[in-house]
């Protein structure tokens, strides 16, 4: 119900004019995140026959005040995984928006086969409440944590013998080498739900590597013997700040400090071109990636936790 001088909620597909406004209800409240309007009109614009991508925006009083991005997870072997998330200005709060866009994400992505949809929420008592009173149940926490890139960073450790570090776009022509040390590390990700056993190459092409927002230059792989075993992939906002998108070890070359080194240099890379904020972000129960964030002077800025719902059949869901 709406009062007599408010405008009606109007739940919506994305338009291209929506960028900024989305965008903003991203990031409100929660300057760890790093999303460029650029980044959702492509997100927006891309092909996705199997991920069935779709963003909902929520309009009130005549403007756009949140909006949630959905899709059918890839990557994994298990079927009929989604992913559900959106925020929503917090002055517009309270009136049925959020309500609304997920409930249209649930009806998009049941459509498509989905019977379990993952969701993150902000790790504070108002979110969770409000995920867990829709069917959510609470799943892992994900931590935040920022730094000031203007700080010193702490000295290289000596690399080890055959080891060397390269920009990421060394691989541009051909990153399939950079690819295989994603696909063989993403399959003992810390805390995750859901298995990462079926990355496919063309998927991580699209969707990862030609992001808009992906700095190959700033992104950093380490090489052993002419190889690929590690790397650290930077995302910006084209402005001054630094998001961490994935830093990873092919399994064969863990514990020689490669992500730890890859990492560092990534972050110099970023001082250098004249960015100002870094964040990054972990599964609370990855000891290791927490210290080496701790060793580059990170510290704990916010936190997310995951809720995860058993979705009906579209009739159930219809009625």
């Amino acid at each position: 119900m709406t009062s007599s001088n408010s405008s009606p909620l109007t739940i919506r597909d994305f338009r291209p004019g929506d960028a900024e406004a989305v965008a903003a209800a991203h990031r409100a409240g929660r300057e760890h995140l790093v999303l460029s309007a650029e980044t959702l009109l492509w997100l927006n614009g891309r092909p996705s026959p199997e991920e069935h991508f779709r963003t909902f925006v929520a309009e009130l009083d005549g403007r756009v005040v949140g909006a949630v991005r959905c899709g059918v997870v890839l990557g994994t072997s298990v079927a009929g995984v989604g992913y559900a998330n959106g925020s929503v200005l917090p002055g517009f709060r309270r009136r049925g928006a959020a309500t609304a866009l997920l409930a249209a994400a649930e009806r998009h992505l049941v459509g498509h086969g989905v019977t379990e949809l993952h969701t993150w929420m902000d790790d504070e008592p108002a979110s969770v409440a409000f995920a867990t009173a829709r069917g959510y149940r609470l799943g892992r926490t994900m931590q935040f944590a920022g730094r000031d890139l203007a700080l010193p960073l702490p000295p290289a450790p000596v690399l080890p013998p055959g080891v060397e570090l390269r920009p990421a776009a060394d691989w541009a022509a051909d990153p399939h080498p950079v690819f295989l040390v994603e696909a063989d590390a993403i399959l003992d990700e810390p805390g995750s739900e859901v298995p990462m056993d079926a990355l496919e190459y063309e998927d991580w092409l699209r969707d990862d590597w030609n992001r808009p927002d992906r700095d190959l230059a700033l992104s950093v792989v380490a090489v052993v013997d002419g190889r690929p075993a590690a790397f650290s992939m930077a995302q910006t906002d084209g402005v001054d700040r630094y998001w961490s998108a994935f830093t990873a070890c092919h399994r064969e070359f863990r514990g020689r400090g490669l992500t730890k080194s890859a990492k560092l240099e990534s972050l110099r890379l970023a001082a250098a071109a004249g960015l100002r904020h870094a964040y990054t972000s972990n599964d609370t129960t990855n000891g290791p990636m927490l210290a080496i964030n701790a060793w580059l002077g990170y510290e704990r800025c916010a936190a997310e936790r995951k809720g995860i719902k058993r979705l009906g059949r579209p009739s159930e869901q219809d009625a």
